[in-house]
């Protein structure tokens, strides 16, 4: 039960994808990190976060969520680089803890992109209706909010993260080009808001700075965390990578510091123009310039935010689905889920289950509750990457390490008691529904997974 994968045969297989079927240059793989790192985040929960915990302290919540990101970033470079498989995180647990833990760091890790998808689809509502509301088109509430806010479903919400879906079915390489000119239309909609909205700072409104003093502020890294999960999806198209060992490093770098860059700007520029109590929407950013009397440019942002944010759950889909089909090759889930269409070399079958199940929790599932369950997912998970390193370092110690993390186990062992720290600031009700999930996922391995894993 508690066999480990060959590494040498994995990596025999994985180094059988010549080099000219594979899709994703440095651009396209720093394009995938930043599109999966700039949405959600940026776009509706600084708003939300410095409004009910941190206050214009949230810049420091989004510090402490990099600082983290960047010492797990460095370990995911080391160990993507090492094992290049689209299995991420499932596959590293596999290959130094075995198959019991292998499985549940994949089942938990199909679970956070299922909740994240729908997390970021969840607030492109409040964008979409706010763009509808300007050009005069009004749409029923009940179908613009889930039912634990009083509504119906999130019907923009579900349809949006099925249309991503069908997208990705049509191939990556295809694909990936409206990924790449959703992700520019998305940082060129944030540079507008920070210069249109620059010359309106009240450094007043930063008074007082920490309302909600310094556990408010770990409250808020906690709750943003999620937004850094880039990595991981950057980790799981390791198979479609040029260059993997010197461009997926190098991807994650950028990624972090382009996003980091622009969260701490945000942050600052939109709880100096208005006060943070005023910040609790989804579609903050056009909330700020529509207060201001931008309203031609809260349009635009409203309009490129419906197209940003879809970048996001392209990126979600994607990594979700990658991983969904690699546990189905090695059956810990059913092996016609890894099956890729003929004609698109896609894997439809993943690509549908997890957007359909995405879809269903956007339409039905409030925003911040998702937000909190996809945080105690990931969290986990980094902290299992940031110690799978040390452990694939003493089991393997004459493995190449294209990049290995410097200063030893230091960086691995800090990203772990980071991760901890920021797992306790997470509500009870957010902790209970993702051991739920686990044991749900319990009871799958030894019904089905033990008996069928190769």
């Amino acid at each position: 039960m508690n066999n480990k994968v060959d590494i040498n045969h994995l990596l025999r297989s994985i180094s059988a994808k010549p080099e000219e079927e594979r899709t994703l240059g440095l651009f396209d793989l720093s394009i995938l990190g930043i599109g999966a790192m700039i949405g959600t985040g940026i776009l509706v929960l600084t708003g939300v976060v410095a409004a009910t915990d941190a206050g214009p302290g949230v810049v420091f919540s989004f510090l402490i969520a990099a600082l983290a990101s960047g010492l797990i970033g460095m370990c995911y470079a080391e160990l993507s680089t090492t094992i290049p498989n689209s299995g991420s995180a499932y596959i590293y647990a596999w290959v130094t803890m075995g198959q019991f833990m292998g499985f549940l760091a994949g089942w938990t890790l199909i679970g956070v992109y299922i909740t994240t998808t729908a997390t970021v689809a969840n607030g492109w509502t409040g964008y979409f209706q706010s763009f509808l509301e300007e050009i005069g088109v009004h749409l029923p509430q009940a179908l613009l909010t889930n039912p634990a806010s009083g509504g119906m479903v999130n019907l923009p919400a579900l349809l949006m993260t099925l249309l991503i879906t069908f997208i990705l079915t049509r191939g990556t390489s295809e694909s990936k080009f409206l990924n790449n000119a959703l992700v520019v239309v998305k940082i060129a909609i944030i540079l507008l808001f920070i210069v249109v909205s620059v010359r309106d700072v009240n450094p007043a409104h930063w008074h007082p700075f920490l309302p909600y003093g310094t556990s408010g502020v770990m409250s808020g890294a906690s709750a943003v965390f999620f937004t850094f999960l880039g990595f991981d999806a950057l980790a799981t198209s390791a198979e479609d990578a040029r260059h993997v060992q010197k461009n997926l490093p190098r991807a994650i770098i950028i990624s972090l510091i382009v996003s980091t860059t622009l969260y701490i700007i945000v942050s600052l520029v939109m709880t100096g123009v208005v006060t943070y109590k005023d910040l609790n929407v989804s579609e903050a950013m056009a909330t700020v310039l529509l207060i201001k009397g931008h309203t031609v440019t809260a349009e635009i942002i409203s309009a490129g935010a419906i197209l940003g944010i879809m970048a996001v759950v392209y990126a979600f889909v994607y990594a979700g689905a990658n991983v969904t089909m690699a546990m189905s090759r090695s059956n810990f889930l059913p092996s016609a889920w890894a099956k890729v269409s003929d004609k698109y070399q896609s894997p439809n079958r993943a690509l549908w289950i997890n957007g359909i199940m995405a879809a269903i929790l956007a339409g039905f599932v409030n925003l911040r509750k998702l937000a909190l369950i996809a945080n105690v997912g990931s969290l986990t998970v980094f902290a299992l990457i940031s110690l799978v390193v040390i452990l694939l370092r003493k089991q393997h110690p004459n493995l190449e390490h294209p990049f290995k993390v410097p200063l030893g186990n230091i960086i691995p062992i800090l990203s772990v008691i980071i991760c901890i720290a920021l797992l306790f600031n997470i509500s009870l009700d957010a902790w209970l529904t993702y051991l739920a999930w686990l044991a749900f996922g319990i009871v799958f391995y030894f019904a089905y997974a033990r008996q069928h894993i190769m």
